[in-house]
């Protein structure tokens, strides 16, 4: 006879056996596991009793004593109690507890209480709240969302529906109500004066361009048709827009539309906005200027000899770690120098004083210096390569060429050697509100965009695969702008990454039993640590 048997083990756990009776005396076929919580204890007594379905089938699942063969016996685990077994029946032993449904119902409860903290549940669709649940949780395709809700413990919308939801996202300006309430977030946790701006783009596998989908400039140097993608968020990272462009448009004219649409839907006046050197033109700053916006961009370096003429004359082009030079930058090619050489103090700008020009930063760095001078000295051996004939040139850096002849711009590359290491920052900021060394703190808290950013495209993979249209495509998007919202704040809350948050709350699964006829819901049993990151998810973070 072969029955399954519990026992408690002097850890405290249940440990769930399969064991067989051969002429009068029990040996442990096999050893489940041990439960340490009812819905574990459920799961055992389900995968024991599935081992047992013949004879037939013990004998080849677990190789069960048959006549004629020699059986070890095997010890038992340690212990000091032992639950009461089944009596010896003629037939099969009674049927144990059994587990008739699993899912994640601790997360799904989780994620859905921060979306509603962030004022998000003023859409009033759930189902559009199901499908940024899903795409923090495992971004995948419209038509599989179902599978991904039900590990959730959610029963998911029909396709159709699913469909209509993305709809109505486009039709009922769902992400006019979501960046609503984002601005209220972030204006209740601290200053927003200073926003964060880049762009990336979003390919799409599509034969055909479209008025959206065009082929452009791409970070992937990919060929297929794309999108462009603008977003803002506030210093720490905590996104306020998202903006969608046609694929072939260039970066720098997708900057000044997403900052009138924010400042049209919030009233906003006065704020900075950061942005990297990618949007620096004459055009974007003069517009964002007269917009009574302030502004800070990075420097391309090629303009370092010009701006630091004066510098360079006076004090030469030694530098030291830290070293800050705050001076002038014409505000475009022409323009009359502000910047006169033969005054040795660095000039101060004022937009009277230097009608000009901006506020050019620059800031020295070691470290920079060392990994610009690498570079450099790669893109030199390539270029003498390639005048030697060993490399094919391909648009290659110091490469003067006169006719057919080649030889090394020598003028050019000593130019590049004294720039190393500088960093540049443009501003129309005086000096009096903002000192340099705040605006160059103020222009790398970038990096929480391009976190953002990173964030989107891998944890949330903001690649629309199924959107073809721009409804769908924009729809799309305002669900991973929410979602992007929504793991920003569990990161904020925890200090610890969306993935590892998932990674952790997961596995924390309830169950529904079936035992003796009467089905029973069972909450899992959550370990201290597990506890503690719970209740930092469930207490909102009063500030940055």
């Amino acid at each position: 006879m072969v029955w399954v048997r519990r026992v408690r083990t002097a850890s405290g756990a249940t440990a769930v056996q399969i064991v067989e009776s051969v002429q009068g005396r029990r040996r442990i076929v096999r050893h489940v596991g041990s439960a340490h919580d009812e819905v574990t204890l459920a799961m055992l007594l389900q995968e024991a009793d599935g081992l047992i379905v013949d004879d037939a089938q013990m004998q080849l699942d677990l190789g069960l004593h048959s006549t004629g063969r020699h059986v070890a016996l095997l010890p038992e685990p340690t212990a000091p109690e032992l639950l009461p077994e089944p009596p010896a029946p003629r037939g099969r032993p009674a049927r144990p507890p059994r587990v008739t449904r699993s899912f994640s119902g601790l997360l799904y409860e989780v994620l859905a209480g921060v979306f509603d903290d962030l004022g998000f549940d003023v859409v009033a669709d759930e189902t559009f709240r199901d499908l940024v649940i899903a795409r923090i949780v495992e971004p995948t395709s419209l038509l599989d969302v179902d599978r991904v809700l039900a590990d959730l413990g959610r029963v998911s919308a029909s396709l159709s529906t699913r469909k209509r939801t993305l709809k109505r996202a486009h039709d009922g300006r769902y992400r006019d109500l979501i960046a609503t309430a984002c601005f209220a977030h972030a204006r209740s946790r601290g200053d927003i004066s200073l926003v964060l701006y880049d762009v990336t783009t979003l390919y799409f596998e599509a034969e055909k361009e479209d008025d959206l989908r065009k082929v452009g400039f791409s970070k992937e140097r990919r060929v297929d048709p794309q999108i462009v993608v603008g977003l803002l968020v506030d210093r720490t990272g905590f996104p306020l827009e998202i903006g969608c462009f046609e694929g072939n448009k260039a970066e720098t004219h997708t900057l000044v539309p997403i900052i009138k649409s924010f400042q049209a839907r919030h009233g906003i006046e006065a704020m900075v906005v950061v942005a990297d050197a990618g949007m620096l033109s004459a055009k974007n700053l003069h517009e964002l200027e007269d917009a009574g916006l302030s502004f800070i961009v990075g420097a391309r370096q090629t303009s370092a000899p010009l701006d630091l003429a004066s510098h360079y004359r006076w004090n030469g082009t030694a530098m030291v770690e830290g070293q800050i030079i705050d001076t002038l930058t014409p505000k475009h090619r022409g323009a009359r120098a502000d910047n006169d050489t033969q005054q040795r103090a660095e000039p101060v700008w004022s937009a009277q004083g230097t009608p000009a020009s901006w506020r050019a930063v620059w800031a020295y760095s070691t470290k920079r210096f060392v990994r610009d001078n690498k570079t450099l000295t790669l893109q030199e051996n390539r270029a003498r390569a390639v005048i030697e004939g060993d490399k094919a040139a391909r648009g290659t850096r110091f490469v003067k060429t006169s006719g057919s002849a080649r030889s090394l711009d020598e003028a050019a590359l000593a130019r590049a050697r004294m720039v190393a290491g500088l960093k540049g920052y443009v501003t129309n900021i005086p000096a009096a509100i903002m000192p340099a060394g705040e605006v160059i703190s103020s222009y790398h808290d970038l990096w929480h965009v391009e976190a953002s950013f990173r964030m989107s495209k891998t944890d949330l993979r903001a690649r629309p695969f199924f959107a073809r249209t721009r409804e769908a495509i924009e729809a799309h998007l305002t669900i991973v702008f929410t979602a992007l919202a929504v793991s920003r704040t569990i990161q904020d809350r925890t200090g610890l990454s969306i993935r590892k948050v998932l990674r952790d709350l997961r596995p924390l699964r309830s169950a529904t039993i079936e035992a003796g006829g009467v089905v029973t819901d069972v909450a899992p049993a959550i370990p201290a640590d597990k506890q503690a990151l719970l209740d930092a998810l469930r207490t909102p973070s009063s500030g940055h």
